[in-house]
């Protein structure tokens, strides 16, 4: 069976293989940005591009890299006072079921296989390209066409000769509506993210949140959708899925309150699929800080003022990201919109 038949039958949204080999330009621009300072802390795939970038060395005898996707856009509620948004690709562990489908596509395709799936030792999305599945978006994203930029991405690398596909060509024209959405400018360059102004990396990492970027932030307790939201290619997956219901085991919203009462530990416990529990669970308690104080009500405020007066101890302050102080910023935002009356009583 061709690879394509394969990929459907195992529930991939988009599969196609690349000749083996090294990622010499993004290997290149890697070093490029990073010289510049535009990946501010963030490592993955940026730390070490010499192994990166080289697929040719993640397997002896490796003859082809085979891209994959699946599409995770679903249809979401919008929170309520009190409750924090999750990015659509962490509302389940959608990576986890990339792995499987790859492994198991991996024993079909026969030979010696590897399966490499939110790796930092792997640059996804230049296999992507590379295999035909989309094109690098202005927004820095893969853009596929038919599934947008919902999709998470993985690869195969295998000893098996597999017909190559031919390259998508770019297709935002002239569009700039991601630019222009970005709240903090972290797209100004098309094609290039500056990750120290990108909400998404701003809500990982374990130095404070800026000020100044705290109200953007709004109800999101990590990551950003902000730049997928306006995407002009996201418009047919939304459509299709307008209608379907939630996968099961799903979380779009979670409580800011339950986030802010809970030990780090036990926030490292619950959410092994986000990043930041690996280095830091405390910075989701800081993020639920400033989401509360955007998005709460009054009834929240003494929670706040509780855990801004250091009345939080046993929880600890969330490591460099300084739980406290960030909720004396919540504190101080909360009281003022209530004052403008934009938050309920």
């Amino acid at each position: 069976m061709a690879l394509a038949g394969l990929g459907a039958e195992l529930g991939l949204a988009a599969v196609g293989a690349a000749r083996i080999g090294p990622y010499e330009q993004t290997e290149r621009l890697i070093g490029e940005r990073k010289a510049r300072g535009l990946f501010d802390t963030m490592g993955f795939t940026t730390t070490r591009p010499e192994v990166s970038c080289h697929p040719e060395a993640l397997l002896p005898g490796a003859r082809t890299v085979v891209a994959a996707a699946l599409s995770y856009y679903a249809p979401g509620p919008e929170p309520e006072p009190g409750e924090g948004r999750l990015p659509r690709y962490a509302w389940s562990d959608r990576y986890e079921e990339l792995r499987t489908k790859l492994d198991t596509l991996g024993a079909r395709l026969g030979g010696s296989w590897r399966v490499v799936v939110d790796d930092n030792a792997h640059v996804d999305r230049e296999a992507a390209v590379r295999a035909g599945l989309g094109f690098y978006g202005k927004s820095t994203m893969l853009i596929a066409p038919g599934l947008g930029t919902w999709i998470v991405l993985g690869t195969l690398v295998t000893t098996v000769e597999i017909e190559h596909a031919e390259p998508v060509r770019p297709g935002c024209g002239s569009c700039t509506l991601c630019i222009d959405a970005c709240p903090t400018g972290a797209l100004d360059v098309p094609g290039s993210l500056d990750a120290g102004l990108c909400l998404s990396w701003l809500t990982q990492r374990r130095a404070p949140i800026p000020v100044a970027y705290r109200e953007a932030i709004g109800s999101v307790v990590y990551g950003c959708d902000i730049c997928q939201d306006v995407c002009p290619w996201n418009r047919g997956p939304e459509r299709r899925s307008a209608d379907e219901a939630l996968p099961p085991g799903s979380e779009p919203l979670v409580s800011l309150v339950d986030w802010l009462r809970s030990d780090p530990a036990e926030l490292r416990a619950r959410y092994p699929r986000l990043y930041v529990q690996r280095n830091d669970p405390g910075v989701l308690r800081r993020n639920a800080a400033v989401a509360l104080g955007n998005s709460g009500g009054a009834d929240h405020l003494p929670l706040l003022a509780a855990i801004a007066a250091g009345a939080d101890e046993a929880h600890g302050d969330g490591g460099a990201g300084g739980v406290r102080e960030h909720a004396a910023w919540a504190v101080a935002r909360l009281r003022e919109r209530l004052a403008q009356g934009l938050a309920g009583a």
